[in-house]
């Protein structure tokens, strides 16, 4: 084996860096016995990386490449042009001219070859690449063969390779090419076959693309193709396309496209026979490599040949079970509002919290909802709880009506709740008195001073045993049945109110407005605080022009020095106290919290500066409760006009008075478990301090990226092998791209439910109605709270908004998420401040643009853009 060329024949423990994920791929499947692979060989990195070194024009233009953003596209398309031309006109160094010509001899230089590009940052398990090099096909003669080898170089510039990089991390010095020389095949048809379906990532479900000739010309969009799908060896789908054209190979070179015969347009380009065998051959392929595959195959005189295969980098993984039976799971970041990916110790931290029967995938949390699907007293609980989500509800309709999934538990079975604790399931029943909410909110407060106080003398192992044994403390108060009894009482009561003013008063959402101003709602208040602090803040027109220039999150440090500073310092330092554990996306404790990234609210305080008067706050909370009042006033003097209206009227108020009294404490729950989570993290930090000074771990949030019973033995034993952390820090990269759903099985399958339409308009975005009322303003799409940069009278358009988002609601007439339901958080705060709000939006963050105009449908549900 020389190190200028590698027969696939060759490859035993070659390198990724020598052949690239192509050539790899192609050498490990040509050694699978029933897998035909066209001849081939690699051209390996080496030559590259000798055609280019000591090239000074090359480097400087690399250097100039890397400093740009993927977005600066004019400037990175000229760079590119230089650095293809460089490299197509630098000279073949002589070795692999020599090695390539060698090769092709033995395989005969009279055949036709496919020249395709190997990069070495391709088909990787994390990221395909996929045609982002160039390939070129029915390539005849040496000198030809040695001309597209320099294309093929080159093509590691292209735009779309550049970018691609840029967006996934990618050191463009670092990454090098090979290329590919393989015989051409001259198919009958060609296509792809993903073994788990690309659409609804059903593991069990291979597809097939198929069309005739070349593949090219399916890869490239340019005809349509057959689309079958097999199942468990059967058949179970097929699609046939009207195929006009085929681009077929040229004897002397080349490629051209055909017309098809009128009978062959229509007609299946695969037999069933040959169907089931690609199929199997998949199922081979994908067997050997450990993971769904996506493959390129080409037919040839009935024998199937594999000219590529990659992971497919978009599936979601799924949930391990612990047994072999099929299994549904609901992800737990719908409900929370954080489809974020978390980090180990953050997804640990949950777990140690809830009772539910959790599983972990892609760095999500979900719920397996199987025990309860199993019984018909469970399934009936499953799709009340669905009623607050349609889209949740109508996947979980699907997965029932498919009677054989789940196999039903015997007649006296009975499946425990997945939501709470067994404490919660208690019925919602509470006596209507606020000073219930004052000694709950009390009691919290004070287990969580006490559990302050006792940790701050702890560490080392028995730190992490105090941190285990008050997790109990928490899930005790989080899930007390009292505490349960007042939040469920103002939610049954919100929903009393909403059917039966509907029945009685035709008047639809009517408690979305008797839910605004209410007292003891902690995370409104978090918002109408940071106007107060914007209040404190405004009268310094120096203070205020500091803030606008700050980078770094040690700015109250020379805040001090400044006329307003010290005043300006005790607000945010006294708001800290208060909030100061919260942010977007806290149920991962491994998020910064304000207290630590306090730069984060910077923008919001100078936002809440420049567009409100003094007191917005204040003005706020009275209007809104002025509107509540009113409501209820209208509401109970309709009903006393209506036949039994007396009775009607007093039953109506007295689910009013629960809704006031008890809604606000809704939020109370959470922002004690985040409270006291918070103590727990620093306290851990400080643990990790000592880990990093004794060289156990190399930086603070390396424990981050540690389980927490992983974390107590590296504590416990002092060591860590680190290359643990380096590939949870891979994975966590990789997740983070990904998409959870809201419903999938343990086929691996996502089951989508879907809005009804009704009378809406044809254009119209749909998602649930969760905050009535209709609004009309300018989309801001804002993926990162501290992005924000809102007007007043905006309408925020974002992924999800957990309680850390809410000091941005102020400033917003709108909401529009991607994720929630008619209880999530986002959609309590949205009724209490009277946004018209719609959430559940699939896709709302690439459907709607932002800077359009847009009116958001907050009673009936929808967003049209005007």
């Amino acid at each position: 084996m020389d190190a200028w060329v590698i027969g696939f024949h060759e490859m035993e423990s070659t390198p990724l860096s020598l052949v690239g994920g192509k050539g790899l791929k192609l050498g490990e499947l040509s050694k699978l016995e029933g897998i035909r692979v066209p001849e081939g060989f690699c051209v390996t990195t080496v030559g590259y990386r000798r055609a280019i070194e000591g090239n000074e024009s090359y480097l400087a233009l690399v250097d100039r490449l890397s400093k740009l953003q993927s977005e600066d596209r004019d400037q990175i398309s000229g760079i590119c042009g230089e650095i293809r031309q460089l490299i197509t006109e630098a000279a073949i160094p002589a070795d692999v001219v020599k090695s390539v010509t060698r090769y092709l001899s033995e395989l005969g230089v009279e055949h036709a070859y496919a020249v395709r590009s190997s990069a070495t940052a391709e088909d990787l398990p994390h990221a395909s690449f996929a045609g982002q090099q160039d390939t070129y096909l029915n390539i005849i003669g040496t000198e030809a063969i040695l001309k597209h080898i320099s294309k093929c170089w080159a093509s590691l510039y292209t735009d779309r390779a550049v970018i691609y990089r840029m967006q996934n991390g990618y050191d463009h010095s670092l990454v090098h090419v090979s290329v590919v020389v393989q015989r051409m095949v001259f198919p009958h048809a060609s296509g792809i076959m993903f073994t788990a379906d690309p659409v609804t990532s059903n593991r069990k479900l291979l597809s097939i693309d198929a069309s005739y000739g070349l593949g090219e010309a399916l890869v490239s969009g340019l005809v349509s193709a057959d689309c079958y799908q097999v199942q468990e060896g059967e058949i179970v789908n097929k699609r046939i396309a009207a195929k006009k054209i085929a681009i077929y190979g040229r004897k002397e070179g080349g490629t051209e496209t055909k017309q098809l015969d009128p009978d062959q347009q229509t007609a299946q380009t695969l037999t069933e026979q040959q169907i089931l065998r690609l199929a199997r051959l998949g199922r081979q392929i994908e067997a050997y490599f450990g993971t769904p595959q996506d493959i390129e195959w080409c037919l040839a005189e009935d024998t199937f040949y594999m000219v590529q295969s990659r992971p497919i980098t978009t599936l979601f993984p799924i949930p391990e079970a612990n047994d072999p039976d099929n299994h549904v799971y609901i992800s737990v970041g719908h409900q929370q509002m954080m489809t974020d990916a978390m980090k180990p110790l953050g997804l640990s931290f949950y777990l140690l919290t809830t009772a539910a029967p959790m599983r972990t995938a892609g760095g999500r949390l979900f719920v397996d909802i199987t025990p309860m699907l199993a019984s018909p007293a469970g399934r009936d609980r499953l799709l009340a709880l669905g009623k607050s989500d349609p889209l949740i509800k109508g996947a979980l309709t699907t997965i029932i009506e498919r009677a054989d999934f789940i196999k039903p538990l015997p007649a006296d079975g009975e499946a425990p709740s997945p939501r709470r604790s067994p404490a919660a399931e208690q019925p919602a029943q509470a006596d209507n008195d606020p000073a219930i909410v004052a000694a709950l909110m009390q009691r919290s407060q004070t287990s969580i001073a006490a559990t302050k106080q006792a940790i701050a003398s702890k560490s080392g192992l028995a730190l992490m045993d105090f941190i285990q044994e008050d997790f109990q403390e928490l899930k005790k108060i989080l899930f007390d049945p009292k505490s349960t009894s007042v939040f469920m009482a103002a939610m049954n009561a919100s929903t009393w109110i909403n059917e039966k003013m509907n029945e009685w008063l035709g008047e639809i959402n009517a408690a979305d407005t008797l839910t605004q101003s209410v007292s003891n709602n902690i995370t409104s208040e978090m918002g109408l605080a940071l106007l107060e602090v914007a209040d404190v803040i405004r009268p310094y027109h120096e203070v205020v022009a500091y803030l606008q220039h700050v980078k770094d999150d040690r700015f109250l440090d020379e805040l001090v020095k400044l006329e307003g500073g010290q005043e300006t310092a005790d607000a945010i330092h006294a708001y800290l106290q208060q909030y100061g554990m919260r942010c977007a996306g806290e149920i991962d404790v491994t998020r910064p919290r304000w207290s630590e990234k306090p730069l984060t609210l910077v923008p919001l305080i100078l936002g809440n500066v420049k567009n409100f008067e003094p007191n917005a706050g204040k003005r706020k909370f009275e209007q809104g409760l002025k509107e509540a009042v009113d409501k209820e006033q209208d509401l109970l003097a309709r009903l006393r006009r209506i036949p039994d209206g007396e009775s009607k009227a007093e039953e109506t108020e007295r689910m009013i008075g629960l809704v006031r009294n008890f809604i606000g404490y809704r939020e109370y729950p959470k922002y004690g478990m985040i409270s006291r989570y918070f103590v727990y993290k620093q306290a851990l930090l400080q643990e990790a301090e000592r880990l990093v000074l004794a060289g156990v771990i190399r930086e603070q949030d390396d424990i981050y990226y540690l389980a927490f019973e992983e974390l107590r033995e590296v504590v416990r034993t002092n060591t860590l092998d680190y290359e643990i952390i380096n590939e949870r820090r891979d994975a966590y990269k990789v997740y983070d791209k990904l998409t959870p759903p809201r419903v999938m099985t343990s086929d691996g399958e996502i089951i989508a439910g879907t809005y009804e339409r009704g009378n809406l308009p044809a254009d119209a975005i749909l998602g649930l109605p969760v905050s009535a009322g209709v609004i009309e303003g300018r989309a801001r799409v804002i993926l990162n709270m501290e992005d924000a940069n809102l007007e007043e009278g905006d309408i925020l358009v974002t992924s999800f908004t957990d309680p850390g988002w809410t000091p941005l609601f102020v400033s917003i007439k709108g909401l529009v998420t991607e994720v929630g339901g008619l209880m999530t958080h986002g959609a309590v705060i949205a009724r209490e401040y009277g946004l018209p709000a719609v959430v559940g939006v699939e896709h709302a963050t690439k459907l709607i643009q932002d800077g359009q105009r847009i009116r958001v449908h907050g009673t009936e549900g929808y967003i049209e853009i005007l």
